[in-house]
């Protein structure tokens, strides 16, 4: 009797064992599609906010103001413009870029997705591929 039922139990454990080692294998992808989803919109929610606050720069604003209102920004330059003119200081200029189309779909941002936003000497000069092209 104590024969048959350690016999019974071995049995048992062992197609659990069998059955275990053979669910293995399986993997079950839930929500991938649902993530990639959600990226992007994310993403497009992220460039129409963009958008939305480009309307509200005015210039003469700090890069403080600027990026409390649009947030880090996707890349930025920066450099020292050496002045022409005898005498006169050289001024720092600072260009923030904030995405705000997508050109592709790679993952990737880069400076055609984004609009720049152009400081000279901490002060907001102007916006966009006029302003960034004159500096």
């Amino acid at each position: 009797m104590m024969n048959t039922r350690l016999t019974q139990q071995l049995i048992a454990v062992t197609l659990f064992g069998v059955a275990s080692l053979g669910l293995s294998g399986c993997v079950v992808n839930v929500g991938d599609g649902e993530a990639q989803s959600q990226w992007r919109e994310s993403w497009q929610q992220q460039q129409e906010q963009n958008r939305t606050y480009l309307t509200k720069l005015s210039l003469g604003m700090s890069q403080d103001q600027v990026m409390t209102l649009m947030g880090t920004p996707e890349m930025s330059e920066a450099y020292i413009q050496q002045s022409a003119q005898q005498g006169e200081a050289p001024k720092e200029v600072l260009v923030l870029f904030y995405r705000t189309q997508r050109n592709q779909e790679d993952g990737k941002t880069t400076k055609d997705e984004c609009t720049p936003i152009v400081f000279r000497n901490n002060a907001l000069i102007g916006w966009g591929e006029t302003a960034y092209s004159k500096i």
